[in-house]
């Protein structure tokens, strides 16, 4: 297997088995601890740009993956007579030598789906009838032309022996930018169930202001938790570009 270099991103994609209308791009952070080391996890967090490409990305880097979905969708066609109708999610890898497709679901991301919902500006019922319809070209999908970080809060132990059953808490969580995920109910009380248990998501035009939005939100949740600090800030982007700047001489 060749041994892809680079920086991970994941385009996602509303889909109606002919025509797919792209979703902000978005970068995921797998390793369970600040400054990218310990286990691969489901996402730590994520971070889209104002712009909706990556400041590490090239126009052409992507136009090509936009263009690789598109292409996947057609052979989905092609291949199997059936025409797929849905989310498509490509998994890329911005390498020296351009883009590489890593994987593809049939389904959004988590947590990327959190950071392009949260901008999406046309009504997601209608997109979803379109969809059904084979008529997305008929419908004008937009986003906020703004930044978003999104961190989660994951059980201590976690991902390989996690801590469950303990009660999380915090003044807050009501709120809409607070997206649940393993937890369950007990009474008026929510209980951590031991997979990734809470995110947040911080919204603004410029990416600082939201990353400050998101760090003060999920560090306001109370439990056996811990989440990444350092999911989009300037020093974890800027990171990523000198990465992609020096593959690139």
């Amino acid at each position: 297997e060749e041994k892809l270099v680079g920086e991970e991103f994941s385009l996602m994609s509303f889909c109606d088995g002919e025509h797919c209308v792209h979703m902000p791009v978005v970068q995921d952070h797998k390793r369970a601890f600040e400054g990218d080391v310990g286990p691969n996890t489901g996402g730590m967090g994520t971070y889209s740009f104002a712009n909706h490409s990556l400041p590490f990305l090239s126009d052409k880097d992507l136009s090509d993956a936009q263009k690789t979905n598109e292409k996947v969708a057609k052979e989905l066609y092609n291949v199997t007579g059936t025409k797929f109708k849905g989310f498509l999610y490509g998994g890329f890898m911005a390498t020296k030598s351009g883009i590489k497709v890593i994987e593809y679901n049939a389904r959004l991301g988590d947590p990327e789906a959190i950071n392009v919902l949260s901008l999406l500006k046309t009504d997601f019922f209608d997109i979803c009838s379109h969809i059904v319809e084979g008529s997305l070209k008929n419908i004008n999908i937009e986003f906020e032309l703004c930044a978003t970080v999104c961190k989660y809060a994951v059980p201590n132990g976690y991902p390989d022996n996690p801590e469950k059953g303990f009660i999380v808490s915090g003044d807050n969580m009501e709120a809409s930018n607070f997206f649940f995920a393993a937890v369950q109910k007990d009474g008026n009380r929510i209980v951590a169930t031991g997979s990734r248990t809470v995110a947040c998501v911080g919204i603004d035009k410029e990416i600082s202001e939201a990353e400050q939005k998101a760090e003060a939100g999920i560090s306001q949740v109370v439990g056996n938790l811990f989440h990444r600090k350092d999911i989009g800030t300037t020093a974890l982007i800027q990171k990523r570009i000198e990465n992609m700047k020096r593959l690139r001489q």
